[in-house]
């Protein structure tokens, strides 16, 4: 988000399965759905909410791109049918404080056949580290020894502490502990690239299908922009006997709940995701809806930048005052599943023991608007104001998001007297307006890069670039560097423990809600894992029943 997700295996473990109706006797051939999966061709048709805005894995940041990357490039790691880490292109590996140590498959091989080697990962690293390729994830190879460096233009791409000891050995040397390392190479942004084709095609390598190469369990075969994606099953992977899914086709693409729906309805796709607005329908056809907790957190984010109102304190803490996360999940999300936030991190987030809300309970404030009116008033003492001038909120344009961003428009009038405008925009214009920092306040969501509290942590920190308020504060910084280089549990989770309670105190950004999926599934489809990490829906494991 990676914009929209950690225990990983308790998270997928504890997703409760909703059986509103069984299907078994009433949907069992659903002959309208007929195009949706084929037994035959061992084919399934998916939609997309959006068109990926690249599927270039040194620049790709949300989460359309991770699903579809997921499917066809893989990384020294991955995450297993239990979401547990497996090998990928490594078979077998060794970590301790200093750095880590991996051996390659000998039959993993690229689209082409040729062989993924350790210079692989090592060219693709350090060209996400070079300052031109302006990757927004770059900050994730820091704990690789002259990552930074490297990044900030201060060191050559070669002195990163990677290198290929041959073909088959990766060696590499840590800035400092990193003990979630291994959660790290499962992400795109560690997957490999083969040096001459990225060279070859340069800022157009990944523009389109034909123009990337692939090392994972299928190819893109087809991109025609804005209309239609098709994977199929790449027949030089090295796994490639386990898959039993051989294309997946995604021909239509729209954010719209209802419209997915009806597509599911009409038998064209073989899944698709609810909103409260379509329970009802669901229910009456029988269908057996699915519940899955994503882990993704969605906030209001401020923005810092100079000259803006946001960036005070005083008037950030009189909306803190005035939201009340619980009304708005009941009265205005009203989806079964999806809790009110208080807390960067959601409550899938792992802890030493147990989940890490658990161990650390977040503080939750009440809602008050007598202390809401009083910081506002503060707020305008300390701009040297007479009257606040209308903010610009930045939204999506899916009817959630819609819905959500009027709510806030009318509270923050009713309860404050402030003018809210909404700027509401399809996702990538979204996103590159929140890179340029053209808001007041953006409705965000962050889900999750790895299984780690760090993947939370250092969202707001002042050198990550997806931190898109440019949020900076030192003791913030500290906090999050602790738990960056600590080997000692207790030593990270009471760092992350006190970023808690500074991101209450100083509100940085608002958490609203904590997402959860309804969807409906084929019947005949089955093994579709969903996933807090590696791209979710994933099909890897996934299989047609005749």
């Amino acid at each position: 988000m990676r914009e929209a997700t950690g225990i990983v295996t308790g998270k997928i473990a504890s997703a409760v399965m909703l059986i509103v109706f069984a299907v078994v006797g009433i949907l069992p051939v659903l002959p309208a759905q007929a195009g949706a999966v084929d037994p035959e061709s061992k084919s399934i048709t998916l939609a997309l909410a959006t068109e990926p805005p690249t599927l270039h894995s040194a620049r790709a940041t949300d989460t359309i791109a991770s699903f579809v990357i997921s499917h066809m490039m893989e990384g020294l790691l991955r995450y297993g049918e239990s979401g547990e880490l497996v090998g990928g292109v490594a078979e077998r590996w060794q970590i301790d404080e200093n750095g880590a140590r991996f051996w390659l498959r000998e039959n993993a091989t690229w689209s082409d056949g040729q062989a993924v080697t350790a210079q692989d990962f090592v060219f693709a690293w350090q060209y996400a580290l070079r300052p031109e390729t302006a990757s927004q994830y770059a900050f994730i190879f820091y704990p690789i020894k002259g990552a930074r460096a490297v990044n900030e233009g201060l060191a050559p791409p070669d002195s990163l502490g990677v290198r290929a000891v041959s073909s088959t050995e990766l060696h590499v040397e840590f800035a400092q502990p990193c003990p979630y390392f291994l959660s790290l190479t499962a992400f795109m942004s560690y997957m490999p690239l083969r040096q001459d084709l990225v060279e070859h095609w340069g800022r157009r390598y990944a523009a389109d299908a034909d123009k990337m190469l692939y090392n994972g369990p299928f190819t893109l075969t087809k991109w025609v922009h804005g209309a239609h994606l098709t994977l199929e099953k790449n027949p030089h992977y090295w796994d490639k006997s386990s898959l039993r899914i051989s294309r997946i086709d995604m021909p239509y693409i729209t954010a719209d709940p209802g419209a997915q729906f009806n597509l599911f309805r009409d038998g064209q796709i073989a899944l698709a995701n609810l909103d409260t607005g379509l329970l009802d329908e669901a229910v009456k056809r029988g269908y057996d809806i699915q519940h899955f907790h994503s882990g993704s957190l969605f906030f209001l984010e401020f923005n810092f930048r100079a000259g803006r109102i946001t960036a005070n304190r005083s008037f950030r803490k009189a909306i803190q005052y005035l939201l009340d996360p619980a009304v708005l999940v009941n009265k205005v999300i009203g989806l079964p599943g999806v809790l009110p936030a208080y807390s960067l991190f959601p409550v899938t987030v792992r802890g030493q023991r147990q989940a890490f809300r658990q161990e650390y309970p977040v503080r939750r404030l009440r809602q008050d608007l007598a202390m809401a009116r009083q910081y506002l008033a503060q707020a305008k003492r300390e701009l040297g104001l007479e009257a606040f001038p209308p903010l610009m909120l930045l939204a999506g344009d899916s009817p959630r998001a819609v819905q959500e961003a009027e709510y806030y428009q009318y509270l923050l009038k009713r309860g404050l007297g402030l003018d809210l405008r909404i700027d509401q925009q399809v996702f990538k214009q979204r996103i590159e307006k929140m890179r340029r920092g053209d808001f007041d306040i953006v409705v965000a969501a962050w889900g999750p890069d790895y299984d780690d509290i760090m993947t939370f942590a250092d969202l707001f920190a002042s050198w990550n670039d997806n931190n898109r308020g440019r949020y900076s504060h030192p003791e913030y910084d500290r906090l999050v560097r602790v738990a960056q280089s600590s080997a000692n549990a207790s030593q990270r989770f009471a760092a992350m423990a006190a970023l808690q309670d500074l991101v209450v105190d100083d509100v940085p950004i608002l958490p609203t809600y904590e997402n959860a999926m309804l969807y409906v599934q084929h019947p005949q489809l089955k093994g579709v894992r969903r996933s807090v990490f590696g791209g979710d829906p994933n099909f890897r494991d996934a299989w047609i029943e005749p």
